[in-house]
């Protein structure tokens, strides 16, 4: 029982800690498309692009290392050789960390005048790097956390770590005043690197007071913990590299085709920072729960998996997908009804809930694929998931190339849609063949049909109480909610969801073997 509890408390508190984060998050966005524009949005979605670049090779695939490695550990019954664990991954992702800083600030004038073409990017990229040690050695800890199941440290740094970004970077812009995009992306940037710096020091506090008094591991158990270690993260790595690298250049030649297109310079890159920093941040923001669903999944499939538990593994993994499903569909229908409301309120932009409009269909897939590659990490499949992103990244970049130039934004969604289809389609299989899968699909219809008729009858009832839908903020988030209420309503009511179904997946999130 303390099991479930403690299982469900996580995931309550890590989705209820993302969803504020998320909205601060968007919040914050919407102010920066405000204060820098579209155009600044795209050239910082570009300094991004370069930085999940510079921090995947910080990583080297050390987060997910040092998760898997202590419950490996815990699931052995081992809390030394837990900790033995953390020591070798923090070395791992010290040398990583610096050798990502030290690349990206010696090689910013390279990166940015010639890679990205803007050398208005060249004084961001350089203040980045400084960040790069602390957010290697943060993800190791962070990943500790998650294995031993105390997510609320990780999640109060994080939110320290958010505050004070979002913080500096409003004070300092504030005091700029602005006009230099260049200086604007700059302080946005050095704001991250506080955040960052903060979090980093209050999960080492944190992690020295979990850990005070532990006993050391034999030195047999080191070397076989260094290997199993270095086994893990140096495929993972690689992998990341050649997926993360792919994806970089294709967000780099995005602007360019929609250039070659006819676009002026400043026009593609309002575009591509439309969709990449304001509506892909609003698609994305329901689907928090299951980030943090997939995230605590590792652990617990991983010391199932440890066990030989075939049955807790299935049932996880089949009823995880359901109400990925149920849920997905749900924010689907209302992104896709709602979609014109969303741009103007959030972005004073017609443009923005047009692209709204056009991705909401395939919000169910990426969901599902969120979770699906959890699911897969947790059962030691990440070298599948790994060669399915790259090859996902090698299709991806060769349609950029050759469809931007012709067909601009249109071609874009098209790409957008057929690489996370293809995507999907190879993590789902790969599933199948680790987990026994059922699903219904009549269901999966039965509940699309609610989901796109509870919209409906939102805007009716509210009609009828005298609230009819506009762009205001209140009155958006009122018919999402009524939506949300009417859908669930509809599901019990026509026996698509059960209160044996909620019980029976609070249950398993927690049950031990009982499933």
């Amino acid at each position: 029982m303390y099991r479930v509890r403690k299982m469900l408390l996580n995931t309550a508190l890590l989705t209820a800690s993302a969803f504020l984060m998320r909205s601060v998050g968007m919040a914050f966005q919407v102010y920066l498309s405000k204060r820098i524009g579209a155009a600044g949005i795209g050239l910082y979605s570009l300094i991004m692009s370069v930085s999940a670049l510079a921090a995947t090779v910080a990583l080297s695939g050390i987060r997910f290392t040092a998760t898997r490695l202590v419950a490996m550990e815990l699931g052995r019954d081992s809390p030394e050789g837990a900790r033995a664990a953390i020591r070798r991954c923090l070395l791992y992702a010290l040398a990583c960390g610096a050798v990502a800083a030290s690349a990206l600030w010696f090689g910013a004038d390279i990166i940015g005048a010639r890679w990205i073409g803007d050398a208005r990017t060249v004084m961001p990229l350089r203040v980045l790097a400084f960040s790069l040690p602390a957010f290697s050695l943060t993800a190791v800890l962070s990943g500790y956390f998650t294995a031993v199941g105390r997510v609320i440290k990780p999640t109060i740094a994080q939110a320290v770590e958010q505050a004070i970004r979002i913080a500096a970077a409003v004070f300092a812009l504030g005091v700029y005043g602005g006009g230099d995009l260049s200086v604007s992306c700059s302080i946005i940037v050095a704001g991250g690197v506080a955040g960052e710096l903060a979090s980093f020091f209050l999960h080492l506090f944190m992690y020295l007071r979990d850990s005070r008094g532990a006993a050391r591991g034999a030195g047999g158990e080191h070397k076989a913990i260094t290997r199993r270690m270095f086994v893990t993260a140096v495929p993972l790595a690689f992998s990341a590299y050649a997926r993360v690298a792919l994806s970089t250049v294709q967000n780099l030649l995005i602007p360019r085709g929609l250039r070659k297109h006819g676009a002026s310079p400043e026009t593609a890159l309002a575009e591509y920072g439309m969709i990449q920093g304001m509506v892909f941040p609003v698609i994305t923001f329901p689907s928090s729960i299951f980030y943090s669903l997939a995230e605590l999944l590792v652990p617990e499939l991983t010391e199932a998996q440890t066990r030989g538990d075939d049955a807790r593994i299935s049932a996880l993994v089949n009823n995880t997908l359901r109400f990925a499903a149920l849920f997905s569909l749900c924010a689907a229908a209302a992104l896709l009804r709602f979609s014109g409301e969303l741009g103007r309120s959030l972005y004073d932009s017609a443009d923005a809930g047009r692209f709204i409009r056009a991705l909401a269909p395939l919000v169910p897939v990426m969901y599902l694929d969120c979770v699906t590659d959890g699911m897969l990490r947790g059962l030691g499949q990440q070298m599948h998931s790994m060669r399915y992103n790259v090859l996902d990244s090698v299709i991806s970049l060769a349609l950029v190339y050759y469809l931007l130039p012709i067909h601009a934004v249109g071609g874009y969604i098209f790409i957008i849609y057929f690489t996370l289809l293809f995507n999907f389609a190879l993590s789902i299989r790969r599933l199948a063949k680790v987990a026994r899968l059922r699903v219904k699909a009549s269901d999966m219809l039965k509940s699309a049909l609610c989901a796109l008729g509870s919209s409906e009858a939102a805007i009716f009832i509210l009609r009828l109480c005298g609230l009819s839908l506009s762009a205001r903020g209140a009155s958006v988030a009122a018919h999402i909610a009524l939506s949300a209420a009417v859908y669930a309503a509809l599901l019990f009511a026509l026996g698509l969801l059960t209160r044996a179904d909620v019980e029976k997946f609070r249950g398993l999130l927690g049950a031990g073997g009982a499933a």
